[in-house]
């Protein structure tokens, strides 16, 4: 059979025309299609298919596995074959293919990068680390450390953060998260004794917004990016890395090695989906495997000890 025809190449171009002037795709998007598109026409070549309505899955794994052979990372993967199932799905319903091959294919899963996070010596360096009292920036981003610590609060929730979400009296914190939904947090007594202490000396700050609690030497809210800065500088003098989301990530990190208890966890981060939550199980586990190699008598024989499917006895 030949190899794809040009009459193939223009339902291409058909379809693509479809994706940035009917569906307003950006122009990189529809490049992404083109590319996944022509990869799978690379391989209908190869197996001698001049028409889609030739494809079958067999050709759709075939495309897959060059694609991974040839480097691609799994989440590459995942994308170039929604592509292909979109492909499809504009074919049969201009007539031109009678079944979606890529329907029931799978791409392999991406592996799930654990989140960064530091233990509690680590936090105590930076949080105990020396502070101006007479700075009212410094009692600031002190006040930013110790609240997103203490309530494990995403960079924008922090950002932004009013005067009148605070409860001092109730230790409470109202946070208004993703999807506009909010939350009532618990404030540790450290934070607490820092936002205290920076809203003691907000007083005395230019401030253009009554409402924001965090404001910047202009007076103005003080901004993701600013934040962001201001902690890096704070955790750099102490020596160490910290971006706002480690902060969040130690929090649910150490809570849950502390309680156990993934739901509580969940509901403090906000997680709409436990399953998002379970990654602190991950950093969990790592923690007891440590503790176990360091304390456990017999945790060296337990490394080297051949553990491989083969040399596994089952009875």
């Amino acid at each position: 059979m030949p190899a794809p025809s040009a009459s193939l190449n223009q339902i291409v171009v058909d379809y693509l025309h479809y994706l940035a002037y009917i569906k307003r795709y950006s122009k990189h998007t529809v490049a992404a299609y083109r590319r996944d598109i022509q990869r799978l026409i690379d391989t209908m070549q190869d197996h001698q298919h001049g028409l889609w309505s030739d494809t079958q899955a067999d050709t759709i794994r075939a495309a897959l596995t060059q694609a991974r052979q040839s480097g691609l990372a799994p989440k590459s993967l995942q994308r170039m074959l929604s592509s292909w199932r979109s492909l499809f799905t504009y074919l049969m319903q201009k007539g031109l293919a009678k079944q979606n091959p890529a329907a029931g294919i799978q791409a392999p899963k991406a592996g799930r990068r654990l989140p960064n996070s530091l233990d509690p010596d680590q936090i105590s360096q930076i949080l105990d680390g020396p502070t101006d009292k007479n700075d009212p920036m410094a009692t600031r981003d002190q006040a930013l450390l110790e609240l997103t610590y203490s309530c494990g609060l995403r960079l924008a929730e922090l950002a932004s953060l009013n005067i009148l979400d605070l409860d001092l009296g109730d230790a409470t914190l109202r946070v208004t998260g993703k999807g506009n939904k909010t939350r009532q947090l618990p404030m540790g007594r450290q934070a607490i004794k820092a936002v205290n202490g920076w809203l003691q000396q907000r007083k005395h700050v230019k401030c253009l917004d009554a409402n924001a609690l965090f404001i910047n030497h202009r007076g103005q809210r003080m901004g993701p990016r600013g934040i962001q800065l201001r902690m890096a500088k704070m955790a750099a003098a102490q020596g160490q890395h910290l971006h706002p989301h480690m902060l969040r990530h130690s929090f649910a990190s150490h809570l849950l090695q502390s309680s156990g208890d993934l739901r509580a966890v969940q509901e403090l981060l906000g997680h709409s989906n436990i399953s998002t939550t379970q990654v602190y199980t991950h950093l969990d586990y790592q923690h007891l495997a440590k503790v176990y190699d360091q304390a456990h008598p017999r945790a060296q024989a337990h490394k080297s000890t051949d553990l491989s499917a083969e040399n596994l006895n089952h009875d």
